[in-house]
């Protein structure tokens, strides 16, 4: 499989703006083959907790169905990221669309950040999410969720992939670099991360860190780079080749874990 990870700079809270840059990257990676094209959290926004502005009405998403029509006329698959009005609240939310333009997967981050007062704005999530693209499982997280490894666990169950849209601040970008690492050797599968670059609203700087994890916990390398896109191709035999090299996972004890949790 090949995969695009797009690093966006992404304009604050201007969808127009974001959604042409999507398109000129979603193109260029078609030029080079890709399957999947992996785009930051809130890809068209930016991370904005004015959700007056940014949240939409899941049925009748102008963002989710331009990334449809665009996955459809690119024959390409595409996660990327939305907010959803949620009642008096909003959800922040990652979708898996395949290539005939039709949604295969869709998950609410559930783990707001509360520290920086996400969830006093944002509703969070109750269930985990995975779908099939090409035809590999691929497991759907955002940003903060990767500090929590119970969730990587649950998905490993199902997954091949896991992947990780992101809004990360380049002051704990180390800290993206280690968990991304430790989850993909926790679970022996492929981790992916997507995180934005540049200066947000708020004055935040994002720095370009998007990146593949093997099973192994080794740092791919890509096999092209243009920009703020870099494009892998992933061997997901891998997956099970290393597993019975030298497998751990069937080790965990969950039932034990519940219960001093």
């Amino acid at each position: 499989m090949r995969i695009a990870l797009v690093s966006l700079d992404q304009a604050w809270e201007e969808k127009d703006i974001n959604l042409d840059t999507c398109r000129s990257s979603i193109q260029s990676a078609k030029v080079q083959n890709a399957d999947l094209i992996v785009f930051p959290e809130m890809t068209l926004t930016a991370f904005s907790m004015n959700t007056q502005s940014t949240a939409e009405d899941e049925q009748t998403s102008k963002t989710v169905e331009s990334f449809k029509v665009i996955a459809h006329e690119f024959q390409v698959a595409i996660i990327c990221g939305v907010v959803f009005k949620d009642g008096d609240k909003a959800t922040n939310n990652a979708l898996m669309i395949d290539r005939a333009g039709e949604v295969r997967a869709r998950y609410r981050k559930i783990h707001p950040f509360t520290f920086a007062g996400e969830d006093k704005v944002f509703n969070g999530g109750t269930e985990i999410s995975f779908g099939e693209i090409d035809p590999v499982t691929i497991g759907l997280t955002i940003c903060y969720d990767l500090r929590f490894p119970e969730l990587y666990s649950s998905l490993g169950k199902k997954c091949e992939l896991i992947v990780n849209i992101a809004n990360w601040p380049a002051r704990r970008v180390d800290h993206w670099n280690a968990l991304l690492k430790a989850r993909a050797i926790e679970n022996q599968l492929f981790v992916v991360g997507v995180n934005r670059t540049g200066v947000d609203g708020k004055g935040l700087e994002y720095k370009k860190s998007s990146q593949i994890i093997n099973p192994n916990g080794e740092l791919m390398i890509p096999v092209f780079s243009e920009g703020l896109m870099d494009i892998y191709d992933i061997d997901l035999a891998f997956v099970g080749q290393f597993k019975n090299t030298f497998s751990t996972t069937q080790d965990r004890k969950p039932t034990l874990y519940k219960s001093i949790l």
